[in-house]
């Protein structure tokens, strides 16, 4: 068997799409065993970076392949990538079994469109989420796959002046 160490971390971009209200956009994840308080099931959208794509063009292109949302206004990103490691159950069968993880670079945007905008069966991508809804911001590590949690308490950190500005600058 290959030893995680030797394998290298997927690049990917993600999102943390705000409202006016100072809100997180958050899916729920297709395909996750159903728990009775639905924790874990919960992510934002993010996905890998293409050939010749930047870390931002990914985020946006995942942003309108997930939810169909095109209509944001950049705010800030994550001055650092952000690793994570898949636990042991999920090496080689995850991330098409060929990486250890991933190391994210992530984007803060305001949704400037309407919430009809949105759209989770996006013609000519597969769905990955089944449900979303508004988070508050600082309640988001308790929603996703432990393994991720650190990721989401670094966005938290990264990220937490930003409800307040938003819900100052509101129309």
């Amino acid at each position: 068997m290959t030893s995680p160490s030797t394998l290298p971390y997927r690049p990917c971009a993600g999102v943390v799409l705000f409202n006016d209200d100072g809100r997180v956009f958050m899916g729920r994840r297709i395909g996750l065993p159903v728990r009775f308080d639905d924790a874990g099931m919960w992510q934002l959208p993010q996905g890998g970076i293409d050939e010749g794509e930047t870390p931002r063009q990914a985020a946006l292109r995942e942003l309108a392949e997930e939810i169909g949302v095109r209509d944001v206004e950049y705010l800030a990103e994550t001055p650092d990538w952000l690793h994570y490691d898949l636990p042991e159950e999920l090496l080689g069968k995850a991330l098409g079994g060929k990486f250890r993880g991933q190391k994210q670079k992530w984007f803060a945007l305001r949704h400037t469109g309407s919430e009809r905008d949105i759209n989770l069966a996006v013609p000519g991508h597969r769905p990955e989420f089944d449900l979303w809804r508004w988070q508050e911001l600082d309640a988001i590590p308790g929603l996703v796959v432990p393994f991720k949690r650190h990721i989401y308490e670094a966005l938290v950190n990264a990220f937490g002046h930003l409800p307040a500005q938003l819900r100052q600058s509101a129309p």
